[in-house]
Formats: structure tokens, C-alpha cells, sequence
């Protein structure tokens, strides 16, 4: 988060800009009824076909719909044979699971795995979202993981503040939490031609991620990566006048947050990358 030139900046106040905010209100548009029958399936989160896919493993999404729940597993991890339990939506309206939030959820998955959901229903699903007051309390362990070296998210959709636009990120854009180190990652990556990345520590407060880049690494072609120390002091704690994200919607395959610029944007769950 966040999930519009948020993510890819060349400073790290610029990165908080990644995710543009939205607050459209438009109503999301029911889902078709034959939703509630699909069978479990696998759809890897796709990649924007100029990207280069093998620079990133994305996550196969297993899904089952039920008419009373929507269920949902995923098998991105670090490592290629560490799997991630099946687990429900964590949804939480008041104590009680808001249908209308499932279906929004599910919609955005929908988005992230064939990248054919309309802008104006992703809009509304996003509104929908950031509306809704959520249980937040396994937010952080799930977006970050229990250890080191964290878990990785990709970059789906941005928005514009109010939600008054959006698109699909056109490039391969990964963030990196790591809850245990407190440590945070931006990337933008080029495939053969190279990578960007920001690396800093980050501060957890009440679903809001305030964040500090403190070093830039940049990579050409095969050659291996230079660093570029930001000058960041190591011992203050990242606040609300840094850069920062309040999440929204945190589960195994998903996350919603807005950023610092008032920018929304959603990301996927995927396996780390590798340069």
C-alpha cells in the first residue's frame, strides 16, 4: 500500500503517492448470479502483457463461492513449497460479515487475476470497502508475516483522490512488508533492462503504516545493483509526516489502502522476487 504514479517514484515522500486515494460512491454493480456456483479453480494473477512475467512469480488464487460465504485460499508464499492454509474472508462489519463487502472482495479479485473487471465497478467496490469498518487486528501479521524476509504484494489498480478515476498499473510494481523487521520495499521492475527499488523501515499504529526510504538500489541489465544511501536519521520513528498508508482491507490474497496523497489503490498477493 496504497493500492497513478504512487508506487514508482524517485524519492521516497513520492512512493507514498503510489496509492492515490478514491471516494467515488457509485453503487458496485452485482456480480453474475453464476459467481455462486464456480468451482475451485486456479487463476494466477496476471501480468501486464509488455511486463515481463518471469521476473515475477504471481500467486495462484483458489477460490469457492458459496451462496452464504464466500471461501478463500491461496498457495503465494516465499517458497515454492510452503502453502498458506485455507482461510475465509476476513470480514467484519460491527461483529458480522457484510455480504455486500464478500462480493466486493471477490470482485477484486476477479480484477486481479484477469485484469477485465471495469474501472467504474473496481471504483465503486473500493468505495464500498473504505466505508465499511473492518476487524484490523490480524492486519499487520498478514500483510507482513510472521518473520523475516516478509511477504511481497503486487501492484493492481491505483486511484485518484475521491475516487474520481483509476486504472490498472501497467507496470510490474512489487512492495515488500516485513512485520517482524519492521522493514518495507517499493520495486518497479523492468525485466531485462532493470529494476528500481526503496527500501526503509516502517511504524504500525491503528491500521496506519508510516514509512522512510533510506536507501535507493538501482540495477541495469545484468549488472549487479548500486546502492544510494537517502540519509534518513535510524533512530526516528516513522509518523504521520512521513509518507504512509491506512489500510482498509488486509486478507491472504488482497490489500486496499490509501496513501498519503489521498490516492487508493489494491494489491495481490505474490511470491517474492527475484533480480
Amino acid at each position: 500500500m496504497g493500492p497513478q504514479a504512487n508506487w514508482i517514484s524517485a524519492s521516497s515522500s513520492s512512493l507514498s503517492s503510489w496509492v492515490s486515494v478514491n471516494s467515488s460512491h457509485s453503487q458496485l454493480s452485482p456480480l453474475p448470479s453464476s459467481h455462486s456456483t464456480i468451482r475451485p479453480s486456479v487463476f494466477p494473477c496476471k501480468t501486464p502483457s509488455h511486463a515481463h512475467a518471469s521476473n515475477i512469480r504471481q500467486s495462484p488464487l483458489h477460490c469457492t463461492f458459496t451462496q452464504n460465504r464466500f471461501r478463500a485460499k491461496t498457495r503465494a508464499s516465499l517458497d515454492e513449497e510452503d502453502q498458506v492454509a485455507p482461510s475465509p474472508v476476513v470480514v467484519r462489519d460491527r461483529g458480522e460479515p457484510s455480504r455486500e463487502v464478500e462480493e466486493c472482495v471477490k470482485l477484486l479479485k476477479t480484477a486481479a487475476k484477469t485484469r477485465k473487471v471495469s474501472v467504474d465497478e473496481i471504483l465503486s467496490a473500493l468505495s464500498v470497502i473504505e466505508k465499511t469498518k473492518l476487524d484490523t487486528s490480524d492486519f499487520l501479521n498478514t500483510l507482513g508475516g510472521g518473520e523475516s524476509p516478509g511477504r511481497t504484494w503486487m501492484l493492481i489498480f491505483t486511484a485518484e483522490k475521491k475516487l474520481k478515476g483509476g486504472r490498472y498499473f501497467p507496470l510490474t510494481a512489487v512492495q515488500r512488508f516485513d512485520a517482524a523487521a519492521k522493514r518495507i520495499e517499493n520495486g518497479v521492475y523492468l525485466g531485462p533492462i532493470g529494476s528500481l527499488t526503496f527500501e526503509g523501515r516502517f511504524s504500525w499504529k491503528n491500521r496506519i503504516l508510516a514509512f522512510i526510504f533510506e536507501c535507493i538500489r538501482i540495477k541495469i541489465g545484468p549488472l549487479n545493483p548500486f546502492e544510494i544511501s537517502l540519509g534518513q536519521n535510524q533512530d526516528r520513528e516513522p509518523n504521520t509526516k512521513d509518507p504512509f498508508f491506512i489500510w482498509f482491507y488486509i486478507d491472504e490474497e488482497i490489500a486496499v489502502a490509501r496513501g498519503r496523497s489521498g490516492g487508493t489503490a489494491f494489491w495481490c498477493r505474490c511470491r517474492r522476487l527475484h533480480n
